[in-house]
């Protein structure tokens, strides 16, 4: 995935023919989300209870982040009040930048504020944990199981989950319902034991690879300037949210029974998919980490357009009309 992140953000600044394989995007967005799902194992409904606390904490989380990360935006980058908004909100990117416009904000700034902040929080996430937590990334066997070892039967249910979970993400309007979804019904076949296998261990890595793909041609059109200010940026707005992200992780982790390394990938502010992956490349747990960051993007999406209208849409008009 960071590999061709990496290589196609390169590719967009030095001005290469290349083109997101956007058509594939539901396609990726499913099987990320089946998998992601299928960690929702029977045991899951013992640790709910548990997870609470620390569900509740991430709300609290955002609401600093917010308070860091918007006013950054509006003073240092020099972004109209919308704008910086709507940067700074770590929500969901696509959900951001379409309630952004509507509010009248730069569509554009908040798409490279945004994803700046998901490849640098997750390579630096990832950095973090190889280099100086010594953590061995390079085993992938967690990365589920090759295809002929999963029985004929489960790769049937597992089709018929990614198709309803796509059609039902998209006729309920969940946020990110292609991505959404997904989890959600697989999530409901594998906890209920009907499912026991991830999807085939070959469509995970392809999606990876396709996803990584995804997230660095988004700065395709861009001026390679003002790719360069949105990354510079986006290193200053993700430095503060990581070490928020660590203070909340060193501060709760005992509280919450869970390791350090866990509460990190559960609070940072990176993609749903992409922190998730992560997560798994790691073994750590990923009902617990893709968990957190459903809220996280359900919180944000639900309350900061609520929120821009009623404190700061008619505070700025008024200060324009005086």
């Amino acid at each position: 995935m960071l590999g061709a992140m990496f290589i196609n953000i390169i590719a967009a600044l030095i001005r290469l023919p290349i083109a997101g394989p956007t058509k594939l995007r539901p396609l990726v967005a499913v099987i990320i989300g089946v998998m992601l799902g299928s960690s929702f194992t029977p045991d899951i409904y013992n640790q709910l209870g548990l997870w609470a606390s620390s569900l509740i904490f991430m709300v609290l989380y955002l609401l600093a982040a917010a308070i860091v990360i918007v006013p950054y935006y509006r003073r240092v980058a020099r972004f109209d009040l919308p704008t910086a908004y709507f940067a700074g909100m770590p929500g969901g990117l696509m959900e951001m930048m379409i309630i952004g416009k509507e509010m009248g904000a730069d569509d554009r700034s908040i798409i490279l504020a945004h994803t700046s902040r998901i490849v640098l929080v997750v390579a630096l996430v990832a950095v973090w944990f190889r280099m100086v937590q010594g953590i061995d990334l390079s085993d992938r066997s967690q990365f589920g199981v090759p295809v002929s070892q999963i029985p004929a039967n489960e790769l049937i249910i597992l089709t018929i989950v990614g198709i309803v979970g796509y059609l039902g993400g998209r006729l309920l309007r969940l946020p990110a319902p292609m991505l959404l979804g997904p989890i959600l019904v697989s999530a409901a076949v594998h906890s209920m034991g009907i499912v026991h296998n991830p999807p085939p261990q070959e469509l995970i890595i392809i999606a990876q690879i396709f996803l990584g793909t995804i997230v660095g041609c988004r700065f395709i059109g861009s001026e390679p300037k003002a790719i360069l200010r949105a990354i510079f940026l986006g290193l200053g707005a993700t430095a503060m949210m990581l070490a928020l992200t660590f203070g909340f992780a060193m501060a709760l982790h005992e509280m919450f029974e869970q390791s350090l390394e866990q509460l990190v990938l559960a609070y940072s502010p990176g993609g749903l998919a992409e922190m998730s992956l992560v997560a798994l490349a790691m073994n750590a747990d990923i009902a617990y980490v893709a968990s957190h960051h459903l809220v996280r993007i359900s919180v944000v999406m639900a309350l900061a357009p609520i929120l821009f209208r009623l404190f700061l849409k008619p505070n700025d008009s008024s200060r324009n009309a005086e």
